[in-house]
């Protein structure tokens, strides 16, 4: 918390009277002046000039800003960024953010920053389903929507020349801003915001008045990609296991000292020892489901970072009624997917999968499926389904759910 420079004193005093909640969490936010106005983690910085918009301009600006803050948009932006990698369009993800925000905003009776991009407008532009702003705010958080638009490249480049035609660019730096690491956790700014809506809605006024409908005030929960890394960490990470081809020093030495002093000769105690060969992944890709084109890039970045982490050799089996494509990974191979020549079209049938898979003694199966056929007898190793919308749950392996198509 910080006192606020001359620029924003005027439109933060008034702030106070005409939006309750707004004026509570600003005090947790650090205005500074700047050369743009912008968000940067927790620092709100404006631009020159700005004191010289009307009065509405300049509190809706700040409103806008401190919502950005609030809702934790820099860090969300780059955790997304890190998550998609060189897919991440920070427009794309300033389109979701500024609708939510302006949306929000709209409907608490404020006047909105220009060019004032709406939630409503953007799914629309999308070609998403809408029933209401009310409907739109409580189904969409950032993310969700901003992976829905990267999701499809035409609908991206259709949203992006829309936004740019508006006269709009991206007002929220990604990456947090803690100089001094005082910063608020994100369960700090959920409480905040909380607190923040339940003054306003008891005073009448401003975004108190739509109680706690946000979905962005609570966005997914761990994503997918998150909880696959954690399996596959641990399915190809090698640790030493009991061998008996060797004794444990521990015994040795009891061995010893049982000879020297004529004593019993102790159980046999079995040593430790690592792998003697490389831990295998392999990733069965079913060509026949509809996996839309970011979730596959978004799986195959998970298993490249992971196999290149353990030093695991990587295979992938492409697949619909027979594997038709046995394609090895090596460190080149990854970023060339796209272009495989890939059967699509077919039916679905696991059993030439599992039984290719089995030849190659694989510490782990990745399939990725719309589990849309009959599974067959578990192989030797340990499978993970990675499956879009799961209609079942498979009979043995672990279930990931991926997100669907959206829209």
């Amino acid at each position: 918390m910080s006192a606020a420079p001359c620029r924003a004193n005027r439109a933060l005093a008034h702030l106070g009277e005409v939006d309750p909640a707004l004026a509570v969490l600003s005090l947790w936010c650090r205005h500074r002046d700047g050369e743009a106005t912008r968000t940067a983690g927790e620092v709100i910085t404006y631009a020159p000039g700005f004191d010289t918009l009307g009065l509405p301009e300049q509190v809706g600006t700040v409103a806008h800003h401190v919502l950005h803050v609030a809702l934790r948009h820099s860090a969300r932006a780059a955790a997304l960024a890190e998550r998609l990698g060189p897919e991440f369009d920070p427009t794309l993800f300033g389109l979701a953010a500024d609708g939510i925000v302006n949306e929000t905003l709209a409907l608490a009776g404020h006047a909105l920053p220009r060019p004032a991009i709406l939630l409503t407008e953007v799914l629309a532009e999308a070609g998403l389903a809408c029933d209401s702003a009310i409907a739109a705010l409580t189904d969409w958080d950032a993310d969700r929507l901003a992976l829905a638009l990267h999701a499809d490249p035409a609908r991206a480049r259709r949203v992006r020349d829309w936004g740019r035609a508006r006269g709009f660019t991206p007002d929220v730096a990604a990456g947090e801003t803690d100089p001094d690491g005082t910063a608020q956790t994100a369960a700090d700014w959920r409480n905040q915001m909380l607190r923040a809506l339940e003054a306003g809605r008891k005073a009448g006024a401003g975004i108190g008045r739509l109680g706690a409908i946000l979905a962005d005030l609570l966005p997914g929960a761990v994503p997918w990609e998150v909880h696959l890394r954690g399996l596959l960490a641990q399915a190809l990470t090698d640790r030493p296991r009991d061998t008996w081809r060797r004794p444990a020093r521990p015994w040795i030495a009891r061995l010893a000292e049982a000879a020297r002093t004529g004593g019993p000769t102790p159980a046999f105690q079995p040593g430790r020892a690592r792998l003697d060969h490389r831990p295998r992944l392999v990733i069965g890709l079913d060509t026949s489901s509809s996996i839309d084109r970011l979730t596959l890039h978004m799986l195959m970045a998970e298993a490249e970072s992971i196999a290149r982490r353990t030093g695991a050799e990587a295979h992938l089996l492409a697949f619909d009624t027979t594997v038709s494509l046995h394609h090895r990974l090596d460190p080149q191979a990854w970023g060339g997917l796209r272009d495989l020549p890939l059967r699509q079209g077919g039916g679905t049938d696991y059993a030439d999968l599992l039984a290719k898979a089995d030849t190659l003694t694989p510490s782990i199966l990745v399939i990725l499926t719309d589990l849309d056929a009959p599974v067959p007898p578990a192989p030797r190793c340990p499978v993970i389904w990675a499956v879009p919308d799961a209609p079942a749950t498979p009979p043995f392996g672990r279930l990931v759910t991926l997100p669907g198509r959206l829209g």
